[in-house]
Formats: C-alpha cells, structure tokens, sequence
C-alpha cells in the first residue's frame, strides 16, 4: 500500500462548530477546507475542517484558544493508491 495522499481533519458533532472552527484557522492564516467526514471517523455531523499536516500545533493551539467546542478528535487521513482510507487519532 502506496501513499497517495495525507492531511489532518479535525471533525466535529455540530455544522455549526465546523464552520466557526473553520472561520478560526482562515484568520490565523491557515488554509483550511470544509470535507464530509471519512466513513472511518462515521461519528458527528458529517463533515470535518480538513488542514495541512504541517499545520497540525498552529491548528491545535487555535482549537485551544477559540474553543469551538463539539470536537470529537483531530486524526490523520492517508488516501492511499488502492482507493483506501487509513484514519488515525493524532
């Protein structure tokens, strides 16, 4: 299993939270998108912030300060070559 791509989400139980979580990172000056949740995190709204890897203690430390509450966990996504997705908890 070849690598294909990473990235961290952040996924939440409230729509709400995620677009306040995703409003917090775009003025911090982190680039974030809105995704649907994998299936292998299948808990919450169903939608997640998607962000850098490399951004993961700049992203951590806004969650720290702006509180957006509902988050269920912040994971890393590896799509891989096969078409697979592995989640885990970062």
């Amino acid at each position: 299993m070849t690598q294909q791509e990473a990235f961290g989400i952040a996924a939440f139980s409230s729509r709400q939270q995620v677009m306040r979580f995703d409003s917090a990172l775009r003025r911090k000056g982190l680039r974030a998108d809105i995704i649907s949740t994998p299936r292998d995190v299948a808990l919450g709204c169903g939608l997640s912030v998607q962000f850098d890897l490399n951004d993961t203690p700049a992203v951590m430390e806004t969650y720290r300060q702006s509180r957006p509450g509902s988050l269920i966990g912040f994971y890393r996504v590896d799509r891989l070559r096969n078409g697979r997705t592995k989640v885990t908890a970062l």
